[in-house]
């Protein structure tokens, strides 16, 4: 309606009674619905994991029908594992196709495993409904691997304390010092003497070894690495024990033998106290307590020694001269054809064959190289972040930062990048993985993490 040129537009209001009004305003709290979101697991730490699933060692698959579709074939982002969310996961670790994880449950089972089982490297898993004892040749969940038991072993005594695995073998170190080794010992790599012709498939033999065995009563074990196939066991003294495959000298025992007794090594390490080993392949680094590092094993790229007259070959532990002028190292690591470093300014340091971190022009370099802290998160909003630890696989690297954050390069066959593809990253990259980031177990075609929540 139009009164005096204007539109006139009819005031619309809503009357209350008294009484409705004493209701709208004193509602019955006690009525109201309250949200509670639901809490996922109140374990401390979470474990993301990606890359190559039908191997059964990411641990995802329930179902063993859905497990064999095309579709599941890999995993290209970090995908939270179900397992750790009922379980208080502890530590990792990756081996050839196959999974470990060490646990704190009140049933005092401590160790589970999934993945490849050809050569019982999770223990002898009995095939459910079978006339004939078989063993379960792929985990795809992971499952409980009985550790045998002494009189005196207690469930905390039989927590882990370290464990590592190689391409079909598991050694896992427990709390009360007990060394138990697993899976395939063609050439030792278990600290047991090598039997031809054995047969692995259907083993139940898990080997028990006294730690007192191996270092003495007056020194223990603090961690074990594996390497392809054998094993180095680092002591609270800082001495190295090793045992398996020695072609390319990896064992350090100054010959190219294989070798079933666990021994002492020497060479330039006889006098330093060692505090960290590490070795992905058949290249292996170790590093002192003032930050020098040592060396032995595979050299064909120059790993170890960038000399014109070098060898390739090194069977004795020996003090690098090329990480000479890198400042005072705090972390290495080796792949099957390059190794890395960890500077305590934070610098990572890469060198050998293969994708190093500086672009697709770049696959060798003798001289150790530094990669710019850009590349690891640091900018002028994040000026102090730095790298604090780095790992690898064979073919791939990874390192940690400040932040919790996890970046990697590399070859990606198989997806275990986490960056969502299959093509090689020629610089690092950040995976989107949601916590912060503890512990990376390098696989060589899968990868998992151990993660604390962000707080």
């Amino acid at each position: 309606m139009l009164k005096s040129g204007k539109l006139w537009i009819p005031r619309l209001s809503r009357s209350f009674t008294a009484k409705s009004k004493r209701v709208v305003l004193g509602q019955d709290t006690t009525k109201i619905k309250h949200y509670e979101p639901k809490i996922s697991a109140t374990h401390e730490n979470r474990v993301y994991v990606w890359g190559f699933q039908e191997t059964g060692a990411l641990g995802l698959q329930r179902n063993i029908k859905k497990a064999q579709e095309r579709y599941t074939e890999m995993v290209h982002h970090p995908t939270r594992l179900q397992f750790s969310n009922n379980n208080d996961i502890t530590d990792v670790t990756t081996g050839y196709g196959f999974t470990a994880y060490a646990v704190n449950r009140s049933d005092g089972e401590t160790l589970f495993g999934s993945g490849l089982n050809t050569d019982c490297q999770l223990g002898l898993q009995p095939k459910p409904k079978s006339k004939e004892p078989a063993n379960l040749d792929v985990i795809i969940y992971p499952t409980a691997i009985k550790l045998p038991r002494e009189a005196g072993d207690t469930d905390e005594g039989m927590k882990v304390r370290s464990m590592s695995a190689g391409r079909a073998h598991l050694v896992v170190v427990t709390q009360n010092g007990a060394v138990f080794t697993l899976g395939n010992n063609s050439y030792g790599q278990c600290g047991r003497l090598i039997i031809e012709d054995e047969c692995y498939t259907r083993s139940a033999v898990i080997h028990r070894i006294p730690q007192a065995d191996i270092c003495g009563e007056q020194d223990e074990i603090v961690s074990v690495e594996c390497g392809q196939d054998h094993t180095m066991f680092l002591t609270k003294l800082g001495k190295v024990y090793t045992c398996g495959w020695g072609a390319d000298g990896q064992t350090g025992q100054g010959n190219y033998y294989s070798a079933g007794v666990i021994t002492l090594i020497a060479g330039d390490i006889e006098k330093e106290r060692i505090v960290r080993i590490a070795c992905a392949s058949d290249c292996v680094l170790a590093l002192n307590e003032h930050g020098d590092v040592f060396g032995w094993g595979n050299s064909e790229y120059g790993q170890l020694d960038d000399s014109p007259d070098a060898e390739m070959q090194i069977n004795s532990p020996r003090a690098l001269q090329l990480t000479k002028g890198i400042g005072k190292v705090k972390d290495v690591a080796a792949g099957g054809s390059f190794c890395m470093a960890l500077n305590d300014q934070g610098l990572v340091y890469t060198w050998g064959y293969g994708i190093l971190g500086f672009g697709p022009f770049v696959e060798q370099t003798s001289r150790p190289q530094h990669l710019l802290p850009p590349l690891f998160g640091r900018n002028d909003f994040s000026n102090a972040t730095t790298v604090v630890s780095i790992g690898c696989g064979v073919f791939h690297m990874g390192a940690v930062n400040s932040d919790g954050d996890l970046f990697m390069w590399g070859k990606n066959r198989f997806g275990h990048l986490g960056l969502g593809h299959k093509k090689d990253q020629f610089f690092p990259f950040k995976t989107a993985i949601n916590g912060k980031v503890t512990k990376v177990a390098y696989g060589v075609d899968h990868t998992i993490a151990l993660c604390r929540p962000h707080i």
